[in-house]
């Protein structure tokens, strides 16, 4: 039986007790189609770790609180429960940012007052168990993701002065935002941008200044954000989508095998034991740096401009390494 199940049963029984229903093992299973020893099970669950002072009414036949004022814990949570929140807080603080960091506390801080039952999982004992290596990621304060967050709830634009790495240049921009979505580490703002008159995306970390404008926005109801997400590849995103294919040869098939790299992806086996993999998207550029790291065992067969791209940078990393491009 899962979880969810016996919360229900548990549930239905304080019910029973608390409406003075003197239920029995008996009746129970019949109400809720269970055998008497699951109800004896979820009795020993609420007497042993929610401490429900149950006791057996003779008079009555059946079960009543000793304690008329005891109330079922608000949070009811299994070790199971506590182990996989622990790991999803452990998780946000090195992928999200520190800057997360005083807010998790105080969550997890909250949530413990609200636990009245025993269950307890030593976070410092599974801090020796479980590790997380945090990407290389920018920094982001916590404020500008609620601000940018208040923003997109409320549908006001944001003005703000934004750095833009590849031209290393900085623009002031007004920004309709859509949506926040979070990449290896990474903080994404997409919107409508009016400069560019377009969707477009920011990384939240080269936002250097911003400000929630009391103007509200409508949004562009053909936008998708599924679809847009759909056309990324890793941090990447765009709007017009091309298909890609890439050999890989016998030595990195495998590991590439092995995972889901695109929501379009589709695999081909060849003879030799390399394979092709073929997927759509609008992020050539994200692609280009991610297939020139597997060198020599991978080879771009389309499109045209993605191979042409590729083999730029890689006659200029033979001239920075034979030494032609710095005269040595």
């Amino acid at each position: 039986m899962s979880q969810r199940q016996q919360l229900e049963r548990i549930l239905e029984i304080d019910r029973r007790i608390r409406a003075g229903l003197f239920p029995n093992a008996r009746q129970l299973a019949r109400a809720m189609e269970v055998t008497t020893r699951v109800i004896y099970k979820d009795r020993e669950f609420m007497v042993d770790r929610l401490g429900a002072p149950i006791v057996f009414d003779r008079e009555h036949g059946g079960w009543a609180y000793s304690d008329r004022t005891w109330l079922l814990p608000t949070c009811i949570v299994t070790e199971g429960e506590l182990l996989a929140f622990f790991l999803s807080v452990e998780l946000a603080q090195r992928y999200l940012g520190t800057a997360f960091g005083e807010a998790l506390a105080s969550a997890i801080s909250k949530i413990a007052r609200s636990l009245d039952g025993p269950v307890v999982v030593d976070l410092e004992v599974l801090r020796k168990h479980c590790t997380f290596t945090p990407p290389a990621a920018a920094a982001v304060k916590l404020e500008t993701l609620l601000g940018l967050h208040a923003a997109i709830n409320e549908r006001r634009s944001v003005a703000m002065t934004y750095f833009t790495a590849s031209r290393r240049k900085h623009t002031e921009r007004v920004v309709d935002p859509y949506h926040l979505f979070n990449s290896r580490g990474e903080w994404y703002l997409i919107g409508r941008d009016h400069l560019r008159r377009g969707i477009r995306q920011f990384h939240v970390g080269r936002i250097e200044s911003w400000k929630v404008l009391e103007r509200r926005f409508l949004r562009d109801p053909e936008f998708s954000i599924a679809a847009w997400l759909r056309s990324a590849f890793q941090t990447q995103a765009g709007e017009r989508t091309t298909k890609v294919r890439i050999r890989f040869d016998e030595n990195q098939a495998p590991y590439i095998r092995e995972r889901r790299w695109h929501d379009t992806q589709k695999i081909e086996d060849l003879p030799d034991g390399g394979l092709i993999l073929q997927f759509t998207t609008a992020a050539l550029d994200e692609v280009k740096r991610w297939v020139m790291q597997y060198a020599e065992h991978a080879e771009v067969l389309e499109p045209v401009e993605l191979r042409e791209a590729v083999k730029q940078a890689v006659r200029g990393m033979g001239e920075v390494y034979c030494g032609v491009k710095n005269g040595l």
